[in-house]
């Protein structure tokens, strides 16, 4: 199977069910992507898929063929987001960071001043066992 990560085409040889998540990781040695809950409900896995942030650990590999995937990676550390983070020393752990930053850039993709309310509903299924949740709230809003 073909699949665009990144920019880039990469050839997969993964079962129809194997979840994007180990493939990125296991099979193309993007590490970035973490694993967390393993059920789509923590956040730390998102990517991009056609600029949608998405949970890949629950995502079959199937689904993303003909879409384009993004990764933490794929970002090379110079988006806005990532700078404004770093500016305002938001991560603590850092684990959970490469799903926020997913979701905050899906967020400023399509809304590029929203208010502190929408990056927090944005931000919803992230979860962030350091507590630094209120600063990642803050240098997203800074990032705008």
């Amino acid at each position: 199977m073909i699949v665009e990560v990144n920019g880039m085409e990469r050839t997969v040889e993964a079962a129809p069910e194997t979840p994007l998540l180990y493939v990125l990781r296991n099979d193309l040695g993007l590490p970035g992507t973490r694993f967390g809950c393993g059920s789509g409900q923590c956040g730390a896995c998102f990517v991009l898929v056609d600029g949608r942030a998405m949970a890949s650990c629950d995502l079959p590999i199937s689904f993303v063929a003909g879409k384009k995937i993004t990764t933490i990676e794929g970002l090379d550390g110079e988006h806005p987001v990532q700078k404004a983070l770093e500016r305002h020393q938001a991560a603590q752990c850092g684990y959970c960071m490469s799903g926020i930053i997913i979701a905050a850039v899906a967020l400023l993709s399509k809304n590029s001043r929203p208010e502190e309310s929408e990056v927090r509903a944005a931000l919803d299924k992230n979860l962030c066992r350091c507590g630094s949740h209120n600063r990642v709230v803050k240098a997203i809003l800074d990032a705008r």
